[in-house]
């Protein structure tokens, strides 16, 4: 299964420190972001990565090159603006498939490149063959507890692991943790280097019953501001759990 990480945007939130670094690449304990997200991945067994970039990301494959000093392999999926989730995905198709046209589903997972989290991704594998070969286009997302900054939540899920548009109480809404299986059938019709949302496909899919989802319990964050990343930073040097920010930000669903 191959990978992508999400690198494309700006970082508005972060400037000054944004200014002259693409986010990914601030560093926390003593690396970038955008590489504990790498070597998680290279933990699980996932070594075949893309990464799509648009501002500053000449830098980001400066710093990683071909991904060997991490036991992977890193391609790269440059937009000239970025192009959001969906469209980011879509330009990067020919790279997550290996053809030109995307005429068969394969599976494939995706991640933010600024979020922290000490989430396995060796538990999305059976996962992610379970959903290889369905009839219809599948996803699958990984749910957090809601975050200060983010009470409301995104989705709701149930006993069975579907989700849904609206639980019977705000209890049961999760927030999602910008960590996903998806099926690339799902970005067919999008033309390379349209800009377009995630939110159509999430809800679409939930809708039709042809979304799954999982929570996760342990330790996860989505790092906005200076102060956040200071924060995590401050946790992973000296072990201590950092305070949580309420103006921190999340990808909205």
């Amino acid at each position: 299964m191959k990978a992508m990480i999400f690198a494309a945007g700006r970082g508005e939130r972060m400037r000054p420190l944004t200014d002259h670094c693409p986010k990914p690449l601030l560093e926390a304990g003593g690396k970038p972001l955008i590489v504990w997200q790498i070597e998680a991945l290279a933990r699980a067994g996932i070594v075949d990565i893309v990464i799509n970039h648009a501002w500053l990301g000449d830098r980001i494959e400066a710093a990683l090159g071909d991904g060997s000093r991490y036991g992977v392999r890193l391609r790269y999926s440059p937009e000239t603006t970025a192009l959001e989730t969906a469209g980011g995905i879509a330009q990067a198709l020919p790279l997550l498939t290996g053809r030109p046209a995307n005429t068969d589903g394969e599976i494939f997972l995706a991640v933010s490149g600024d979020i922290h989290t000490d989430y396995d991704y060796r538990r999305l594998l059976p996962r992610a063959a379970a959903m290889a070969g369905s009839a219809e286009p599948r996803m699958h997302l990984v749910m957090v507890p809601n975050p200060p900054f983010h009470p409301a939540g995104d989705f709701a899920l149930d006993e069975s692991g579907l989700l849904s548009l609206d639980g019977p109480d705000k209890g049961t809404r999760l927030t999602f943790g910008n960590i996903g299986l998806y099926d690339t059938r799902l970005f067919e019709g999008i033309s390379p280097g349209e800009k377009l949302a995630m939110t159509p496909y999430y809800r679409r899919s939930i809708a039709a019953g042809h979304a799954s989802g999982e929570r996760h319990d342990g330790h996860w964050e989505n790092v906005g501001t200076p102060a956040q990343l200071a924060a995590l930073d401050h946790h992973l040097r000296t072990g201590r759990k950092p305070a949580a920010a309420a103006d921190n930000e999340i990808i909205a669903p």
